[in-house]
């Protein structure tokens, strides 16, 4: 696979070096997980499988789980070397658990999906080389998953429907579905973004208004085999307004500086 490096205008921005006598991957898959224990083994030998062509990490992010999540990843890291088992001590929610297998993360591109595997794998490296391509736009920084035939009840489909046309309509950023986990983007990038609880159902907004282009393309969907949806719609429109509130005050007062240059 060719990849695109960063340009010399963004490499300030999007590149992470080594530590001195390591090699750093070209990409690293970060996994927020809590309470999947009947999934975890399986969905790290997913993504290894599906990565084997691509130099890669796996980071996977243990949100305090109250099962045998912990021990299943830690069983699963001697069968897959290039897994890393990050944990935190408290229950911190899936954006912060994002956040932080981001900022363990040694490669300079992420690749993220959610813990429940649901989303496949298998998409990765299409997103990847989407990001990577020699020929992308030198401003893009993520490509985002937009999942099709969602294996989900009805009414979780139908409230994710409307929720995303309330959002694409108040923030104007052109995704059509933010809530789908999977995405790859440059570490540096994410890492200029405002950080807040719930901010990964908004990183398209986000990164656009740090100047970062997004792209989309469409990936699949799987039902859960295992475990339960941590989300409720009533618990999601729970927060969905006081979230969408703080984005749009962030964006409303957000200033483009047009093009910055050193003399």
């Amino acid at each position: 696979m060719s990849e695109r490096p960063p340009s010399a205008a963004s490499a300030a921005f999007f590149a992470w070096p080594p530590s001195e006598g390591e090699s750093a991957p070209a990409l690293s898959v970060v996994a927020p997980m809590f309470d999947e224990e009947g999934v975890a083994a399986a969905l790290v030998a997913e993504i290894a499988a599906a990565l084997a062509g691509v130099s890669h990490e796996i980071v996977a992010v243990d949100d305090c789980s109250r099962d045998g999540t912990r021990a299943a990843l830690l069983a699963a890291r001697a069968r897959v070397p290039q897994l890393r088992v990050i944990a935190h001590a408290a229950n911190a929610g899936q954006s912060r658990a994002i956040r932080t297998g981001v900022l363990a993360a040694r490669a300079p591109a992420i690749a993220t999906l959610d813990g429940d595997g649901q989303n496949d794998p298998a998409d990765i490296p299409g997103l990847y080389a989407q990001l990577v391509r020699p020929d992308a736009p030198p401003e893009l920084a993520m490509v985002a998953g937009e999942r099709r035939r969602r294996q989900d009840t009805a009414a979780k489909r139908i409230a994710s429907r409307l929720a995303n046309a309330v959002r694409v309509r108040l923030l104007k950023d052109g995704a059509a579905d933010t809530g789908c986990g999977l995405k790859v983007f440059w570490r540096e990038a994410f890492l200029r973004l405002p950080a807040f609880d719930h901010m990964h159902r908004y990183l398209p907004a986000l990164m656009r208004r740090e100047g970062f282009g997004v792209e989309f393309a469409a990936v699949s969907h799987r039902p859960r085999v295992h475990g339960r949806s941590k989300y409720t719609n009533l618990g999601r429109l729970a927060v969905a307004i006081r979230d969408l509130t703080g984005v749009m005050w962030l964006n409303d007062r957000a200033r483009d500086p047009r093009e910055i240059s050193e003399l």
